[in-house]
Parts: C-alpha cells; sequence; structure tokens
C-alpha cells in the first residue's frame, strides 16, 4: 500500500508490445506497455480492456473506424471485439492497461508480438 510513481515504472523498461504488470486489484491487473508502430488484430472473448494514454496518442483500429485516443483519455475495448492498436509517424506510445489476470495478450491469435508471461515491475 505505496504509491506507484508510472513515469519511475516506464523509466524501467523500454521493450515496445511487451506489457508490465505494476499492480493487481481483486482479479484484475494494472500494465504499463510502450507501443510504437501497428500490433496484432485481436480480440478478447471473455474480457474488457481499459487502455489509458499516458504519452502521445493511440490510434484505436476497429473495422468499422479508428478512435484517436490523446494523452489524458481513455478508451474501454468491450470484450469480443476485434481491435488493433497502433501509433503514427514512429511516435512512441505509453500506456497504462487494465485487465483481468487471465487476458491473453492478443487473445486466440499467435502472432511474433505475442507475451505471454507479463514482468512484475
Amino acid at each position: 500500500m505505496k504509491p506507484i510513481n508510472l513515469k519511475e515504472k516506464h523509466a524501467l523498461f523500454s521493450k515496445q508490445w511487451h506489457p508490465h504488470q505494476i499492480a493487481t486489484v481483486d482479479d484484475m491487473q494494472v500494465i504499463l506497455a510502450k507501443i510504437q508502430g501497428e500490433f496484432v488484430w485481436h480480440a478478447h472473448e471473455n474480457e474488457d480492456e481499459l487502455f489509458q494514454v499516458l504519452k502521445g496518442t493511440l490510434y484505436m483500429k476497429f473495422r468499422d473506424r479508428t478512435e484517436e485516443v490523446k494523452e489524458g483519455e481513455i478508451i474501454v475495448v468491450p470484450k469480443g471485439v476485434e481491435h488493433c492498436p497502433s501509433t503514427k509517424d514512429g511516435e512512441e506510445v505509453q500506456l497504462l492497461l487494465f485487465e483481468k489476470q487471465n487476458t491473453a495478450h492478443t487473445g486466440d491469435v499467435a502472432h511474433e508480438l505475442t507475451q505471454n508471461h507479463y514482468p512484475k515491475i
């Protein structure tokens, strides 16, 4: 039960598309990530995901549109909705995510970017 400094935690890693767990809340996990470029189209059949942009601009692609999520904003992707997080112009974006602990990184999609373990920092 101590404050967690998000800037300090983000400074502990540099690898993009590799989430790091910073806390748990009941069966949920709080994750930090750095992203750049385009991720993988995927869905989580049984879990919602909350993305908060801490730095930069996230472009959350859906099959019918793209939502621009700016610094200080959040977006919730409901369970079962296919999505693809991305950034533009080489910008690195820093995120905080809130999701169930059993949420698979890329849902049922196996990809070279898929992570099966989130380090705790």
